[in-house]
């Protein structure tokens, strides 16, 4: 138990770094671009959510990495709001979908080599 509320504030550190460094805040939560159109970004986060709440967290890690792009900030801004809601959910709910805090800090840890700043892994 020590060591996964280790991995969660390393996970919720590396986010709020990133948040901090490509947005100026300490969370991000992704905001629709615009809110009376769907455009590419809102329909991915969407997606996102659906597979979230329907169990699916590998599936919507898979569908993250597939759509993601390091130059587009509004994808950058749903990898750290879709890593930051995972990270949140509770233990049991990550073992229902056979998914670990280990693979959340992965998963950022990629994002992180993905933007070019793997040396900010550890």
């Amino acid at each position: 138990m020590l060591k996964e509320d280790y991995i969660m504030r390393s996970i919720k550190n590396k986010i709020k770094f990133l948040a901090n460094i490509l947005f100026g805040k300490d969370i991000i939560n992704y905001e629709y671009v615009n809110k009376d159109e769907s455009n590419e970004s809102d329909i991915l986060y969407k997606k996102l959510i659906v597979l979230i709440s329907n169990n699916n967290i590998n599936d919507a890690e898979s569908l993250l990495f597939e759509e993601f792009d390091p130059l587009d900030k509004n994808k950058i801004a749903i990898a750290l709001d879709f890593y930051n809601s995972i990270n949140n959910l509770e233990d049991e709910v990550l073992e229902k979908n056979n998914f670990t805090r280990k693979e959340i800090k992965e998963g950022i840890d990629d994002i992180y080599e993905l933007l070019g700043m793997d040396i900010y892994k550890l």
